[in-house]
């Protein structure tokens, strides 16, 4: 089973629009976003449009077409990107129902949704408190660093 980067390409983009814009440009390409996250230019075409639904991102069209973001970075929390990104919940219970006959075929499914939804809680708490702001001056801190 393999994690899910949803997220993590979401904020990449929304961070590099973020950054492009500061530096002085209007709008950024799919194209460009696509480069610096190394994937297929339509990949990030349907998460912006996703971002976009979730009022985070806008776009325009025709000359001068591109994305920017809907409101300033420091407006954007990661929670605000994994709710656009990332619908329902983290975890999941079995696909179909246990054996209600066994004594842990009928206990798991309280017992794990209590977990996940303290695990839960907490996901949503710490992404809360994380700005697009925030993202974009640890990630420029880190180019600081190696530089």
């Amino acid at each position: 089973m393999s994690a899910n980067s949803r997220l993590t390409v979401a904020a990449h983009a929304l961070a590099w629009i973020g950054l492009y814009q500061r530096r002085g440009h209007e709008v950024a390409t799919s194209e460009q976003i696509a480069a610096s996250v190394n994937t297929n230019p339509v990949v990030i075409r349907r998460l912006l449009a996703e971002l976009r639904t979730a009022g985070l991102a806008d776009s325009r069209r025709g000359a001068g077409a591109g994305w920017m973001l809907s409101r300033e970075p420091a407006a954007i929390t990661l929670l605000d990107v994994y709710e656009a990104v990332q619908p329902g919940p983290v975890f999941a219970l079995h696909r179909s129902t246990p054996a209600p006959e066994c004594v842990v075929g009928r206990g798991i499914g309280p017992v794990m949704t209590a977990v996940y939804d303290d695990v839960e809680t907490v996901l949503r708490g710490e992404l809360a408190r994380t700005t697009l702001e925030d993202v974009l001056r640890d990630v420029l801190t880190v180019d600081q660093d190696r530089s």
